[in-house]
C-alpha cells in the first residue's frame, strides 16, 4: 500500500533520514519506533509530501506520488494525523467534524468508532482533554475514509483508559482488512500490540525490524538501548 524507497532527506543541509526502506501492505500495520532526534517524523513527512526528498521513491498503491502534493496524496487515499491533538479550538467538536463532511451517515460512522465523542458534539473542542482531542483529530481524519492511515505519536500525554481506546480502534480497523497503518510511537508497548510488525529507526537508519506482537518487546527494547 505505501512503500518508502531507498529516500534520502533533511532539512537545509543536514541529513535526516539515510537510504530508508519500509513498505506497509494493504490491511497492515506497522510501527515505528526510535528515540527523540531518530528521524520519525520526518520519515512521515516524507510520506505525506509536507518534505521533499533528496533521493529515493515513495510509492502509493503501487503509483510512485514522490512529485506529488499532500493533498494530491490525500485524494489518493492517505490519512495524516500529526502529533499535538490538533483541531479547532474555538470550534465545537461537531463543527470539526463538518469542516471534512456534512453527510450525516459518516459522521455517525466516526462516532460509532469513537462513541465518547457522542456527548461532547456541543463542546468546544478548545476545552476536550489531550485525549478526546487525539480522539477527534483521528476521526476528522478518518472521515476522508482514507486507505493508509498515518499517525504519529497518538499516545502523548493522554490518559491510560485513552491510550487502550485508541489501540482497540486501531487493531478494529485494520482487521477489516481495508485500512493500512503506519504508527509512529514512543510507547513499545502499545506499538507492539497494535502493529503486525515493526521497525526501529537510529540516526536516520533502520537498525531493526521484526514482527509485531507483546513477544517482540524485548526484541524493540534491547535494539533501542544500543
Amino acid at each position: 500500500m505505501l512503500e518508502v524507497r531507498d529516500v534520502t532527506a533533511g532539512y537545509g543541509r543536514t541529513m535526516v533520514l539515510e537510504k530508508v526502506t519500509l513498505a506497509v501492505p494493504p490491511g497492515g500495520a506497522v510501527a515505528v519506533m526510535g528515540h527523540n532526534g531518530a528521524g520519525k517524523t520526518t520519515l512521515l513527512r516524507v510520506a505525506v509530501g509536507l518534505l521533499p526528498v533528496r533521493s529515493g521513491r515513495v510509492f502509493l498503491d503501487g503509483d510512485d506520488v514522490t512529485g506529488l502534493r499532500p493533498s494530491a496524496r490525500v485524494r489518493r487515499g492517505l490519512g495524516y494525523v500529526p502529533q499535538g491533538q490538533q483541531a479547532f479550538p474555538q470550534m465545537t467538536t461537531l463543527e470539526n467534524l463538518r469542516l471534512i463532511t456534512t453527510t450525516r451517515e459518516r459522521i455517525d460512522d466516526v462516532l460509532d468508532t469513537f462513541p465518547a465523542l457522542r456527548g461532547l458534539l456541543s463542546r468546544r473542542a478548545g476545552l476536550l482533554s489531550g485525549g478526546q482531542r487525539q480522539q477527534l483529530a483521528i476521526a476528522r481524519t478518518l472521515l476522508t475514509q482514507p486507505r493508509m492511515l498515518i499517525l504519529d505519536e497518538p499516545t502523548e500525554g493522554i490518559q491510560p483508559n485513552v491510550v487502550a481506546e485508541i489501540e482497540g480502534v486501531i487493531s478494529a480497523l485494520t482487521e477489516r482488512g481495508d485500512l493500512s497503518v503506519l504508527l509512529v510511537e514512543q510507547h513499545v508497548g502499545f506499538a507492539l500490540r497494535a502493529t503486525s510488525s515493526y521497525c526501529v529507526l537510529e540516526s536516520g537508519r533502520i537498525t531493526s525490524r521484526g514482527d509485531g506482537g507483546p513477544a517482540a518487546i524485548d526484541a524493540v527494547r534491547a535494539a533501542m538501548a544500543v
